[in-house]
């Protein structure tokens, strides 16, 4: 494969729209309103304060952005907050020595950060395809609980046509996020829409649609029951419809119930009760998952090397892709999305989903749209997700890569890192180690991810399709909830590196401009200081949080596990090849 060496450099070709729609297809509302919501349903008691969760996290990301904004500004070039922190220690007056250090610490950081969260990326696509794969085919799959070695498989492939693209260079890239960008915000717009508007055409009391997950499908009659209170069902699983005493259908009448007899979350009585924070330690809770939509603003900072105007483009990309998306794109679709719940589709039913946006496509569409036209209406919208799935995974994987390459280029990781591919002049060594270490994470998410929380009952698992392919990796409800949830462990591992790495930065900004003649309080003090506090709180809530049972304990204290031995094997790497390339841990000049 042709080659070219560290000395070569990247094509300037990126403006401002450019860069822009590179963070903004990493962020990707479109994907991630319909594959983390199943995660934040399981996150134990916690999820009535989903949608402030989520505005917690904003906050602490625009506090972060506004760091990258400003270093952006002072450092343009490849590597992001690897390169900044050279810069800005090298640039220290007093704190130069720590330079070397600082910046592998944070290289490493955003590793576990950047080389996990494709994995993330695999197992949302594992789900989802598995999802479209039951509706279709529901004698081949279960929708709601796909087998995960179909899962794995579908994974591995997209991981492998996503490094494709990455490997052919960012201009390709570009071109297919801005696509992506447009047709996944319009879409899911759409159905926020349709969401709030079945709410307010549907009080308590009025006749509406519940969801049934074994047939996948709605229904607006009540479901008779036999002396178990099981449903009745036909030889094609479909439920039937109870009749009063005259033999005409007794249709089904919602509600909007804040909880069950055992006291599981269920819906919002109102729309004020649908953003409240309910609980502040379950609000904590929630931003620990809500991190993972947010994140990836900061991406176009690593594309410094192809930008045209980086000081100038730089910052207003990183501001304009967090607020666009983040800020008006997802607090409108989870704002609608909870407030939707009610006693037909509750937030149980979304617990033990792999899709429930798809559920409430299909169900809001059969009853806008009219019966029978809900799954079309779903299936259009899963085809906008699946682009969007394509957009993020590929922005990470161009972000993740390029940090690789910055750190190959100063032979802080093997050399062979920082070498880019003669024509397409993308760090292609880079991009397909990723590629290896995406599909292990993504294998290793899509193992249990029914677990905990979302173990399905017996019944559910009695009733999916045998075979390898459908039902191998399910158990029992009791082994499986003993497991923890993997898709929910890599998903907080990953974002712990997100908290590292965010809070890391904003100190980053702190130190690059103290005593520098730009200085301003609010923007390079106050700004920073609540950024760096704001992440600290999330990461010691991993934890705190589960010795007080709010929230699940296997998956944080996992991740923390996983945290803990990245770091152990990078001090001992940064150690080590360190001393074999005569490097000292503190650095000897400023040069």
């Amino acid at each position: 494969m042709a080659e070219q060496k560290t000395t070569g450099e990247m094509k300037t070709t990126l403006g401002l729209t450019g860069l822009t729609v590179n963070a903004m297809a990493l962020i990707a509302p479109g994907a991630f309103l319909w594959l983390t919501f199943y995660e934040q349903a399981t996150e134990g008691t916690t999820s009535p304060s989903m949608w402030a969760g989520i505005f917690f996290a904003l906050l602490l990301c625009l506090a972060t952005a506004v760091s990258y904004a400003e270093l952006s500004k002072l450092y343009p070039g490849s590597g992001s907050s690897y390169y900044f922190a050279e810069q800005a220690f090298l640039n220290h007056e007093r704190a130069w020595r720590y330079a070397r250090l600082m910046k592998f610490i944070v290289g490493w950081g955003s590793h576990l950060y950047y080389w996990i969260y494709p994995g993330v990326m695999l197992v949302a696509t594992g789900l989802f395809i598995g999802y479209i794969t039951g509706t279709l085919w529901p004698n081949f799959m279960n929708a709601s609980n796909p087998g995960p070695a179909f899962m794995m498989v579908v994974a591995a492939l997209f991981c492998l046509l996503v490094c494709y693209i990455a490997h052919r260079g960012v201009t390709a890239s570009t071109g297919a996020n801005l696509v992506i960008n447009v047709i996944q915000i319009s879409a899911l717009l759409v159905f926020s829409v349709m969401a709030i508007g079945y709410r307010l055409n549907h009080q308590a009391g009025s006749v509406a649609w519940q969801w049934d997950a074994t047939s996948s499908d709605a229904y607006n009659c009540e479901f008779q029951t036999d002396a178990q209170n099981n449903v009745v069902r036909d030889s094609n699983m479909i439920p039937q419809c109870k009749k009063d005493a005259s033999g005409a259908v007794v249709p089904y009448h919602i509600s909007y119930p804040w909880s069950d007899s055992s006291g599981n979350f269920l819906s919002h009585p109102g729309a004020v009760s649908s953003i409240g924070v309910h609980k502040w330690s379950w609000l904590f809770v929630q931003s620990t998952v809500a991190i993972l939509i947010l994140v990836g603003f900061e991406s176009c900072t690593a594309l410094g090397g192809e930008a045209r105007d980086p000081k100038r483009h730089l910052p207003k990309a990183v501001i304009t892709s967090l607020l666009i998306q983040g800020g008006f794109c997802y607090l409108f679709e989870y704002f609608a999305t909870n407030y939707s719940l009610n006693s037909g589709y509750s937030m149980q039913s979304a617990s033990g989903s792999a899709a429930p946006i798809g559920d409430l496509m299909v169900m809001f569409g059969d009853a806008i749209l009219g019966p029978g036209h809900g799954r079309t209406f779903m299936l259009i919208e899963a085809f906008t997700v699946f682009l969007a799935l394509i957009g993020t995974t590929l922005a990470c994987i161009n972000t993740g890569a390029r940090v690789t390459y910055a750190m190959g280029k100063d032979q802080e990781v093997p050399e062979h890192f920082g070498i880019l591919h003669e024509k397409n002049l993308s760090p292609h060594k880079a991009i397909w180690v990723l590629a290896i270490v995406s599909i292990i994470f993504g294998c290793i998410g899509l193992s249990v991810v029914f677990g905990d929380a979302g173990a399905p009952t017996d019944a559910a698992i009695q009733a999916l399709p045998h075979g390898f392919w459908s039902s191998f990796g399910y158990s029992t409800h009791d082994k499986m909830a003993a497991l923890p949830n993997t898709f929910t462990l890599v998903t907080l591992a990953s974002n712990f590196g997100t908290f590292l790495l965010y809070g890391l930065s904003c100190v980053i900004c702190m130190v690059a401009y103290h005593k520098h003649p730009n200085f301003s309080f609010v923007k390079h003090w106050a700004i920073p200081a609540f950024g760096v506090l704001a992440n600290l709180m999330c990461m010691a809530a991993y934890l705190v949080l589960p010795f007080f049972n709010i929230g699940t304990k296997m998956e944080p204290y996992g991740a923390l596990g996983i945290a803990a031995v990245w770091a152990i094997y990078g001090a001992i790497y940064f150690t080590t090849a360190g001393k074999k390339r005569g490097k000292t841990t503190l650095a000897a000049s400023r040069a």
